[in-house]
């Protein structure tokens, strides 16, 4: 089996067809095969490099969203999302979805919020995550194009107006993983001194840790094993 086509610049697929045919085409490669046709080299561990599976697969990918706000995939409204499995197919980790807002949320709902921007198409690519396997040595799994069932969605919708409604209400600081049933608020930040604006409980303009959204094992777990039948 030979390693996929890799010029110096992909161009963004075409449509989801294209996009499934490349990300098929990589999976049953290790990170270590894909970096170094790639001419890129794999960090020892993911400590200090979260992202750096989701970079090595946007060049062979195509994707042009880079670091701004948008769908990786922005021209066919596909996100890329990476996730750690088991052995057995189940998620190791919460996926992160987006940044929240903490400040000017006045007039937003559900049908504009970036949460459901974001996880309207996704292209999920499963990644070999046990920590006794070398990340060089990890293999790339099975891709899915997927975008959530009308009770996904429900139970996404859910989560994110109970948790804007404590955001908006001034209450972030006391917001825990705990909250949401599928969809967590979370600290995302490099170190806490990397601060933000937000609204305190009495109205008052405070500086906290930035937050994210992130979807629980919870949910990301019955879907993997629905759509591989796991």
């Amino acid at each position: 089996m030979s390693l996929p086509t890799l010029s110096s610049v992909v161009t963004p697929p075409g449509d989801e067809t294209e996009l499934l045919a490349r990300a098929r085409a990589l999976a049953g490669y290790s990170l270590g095969e894909l970096a170094t046709h790639a001419g890129l080299v794999a960090p020892a561990n993911l400590k200090r490099d979260k992202g750096w599976i989701g970079v090595l697969l946007e060049r062979y990918l195509g994707a042009s969203a880079g670091s701004k706000p948008e769908q990786d995939f922005a021209a066919i409204g596909i996100e890329l999302k990476t996730i750690p499995v088991d052995s057995a197919g189940r998620p190791l980790e919460t996926t992160f979805v987006c940044v929240a807002p903490l400040t000017g949320n006045s007039g937003v709902t559900w049908e504009t919020s970036h949460v459901r921007y974001k996880l309207a198409r996704v292209l999920w690519i499963p990644v070999e995550g046990a920590r006794e396997i070398p990340l060089f040595l990890r293999r790339i799994g099975t891709p899915l194009l997927w975008s959530p069932s009308a009770r996904e969605e429900e139970l996404l919708r859910r989560d994110w107006e109970e948790l804007m409604d404590l955001i908006v209400l001034g209450q972030v600081e006391h917001i825990t993983a705990r909250h949401g049933e599928v969809l967590q608020l979370r600290p995302k930040g490099a170190n806490s001194r990397a601060l933000t604006k937000a609204t305190g409980e009495f109205g008052q303009p405070i500086m906290t840790l930035p937050r994210g959204f992130y979807l629980k094992k919870t949910f990301t777990g019955p879907m993997l094993a629905r759509h591989f039948l796991l």
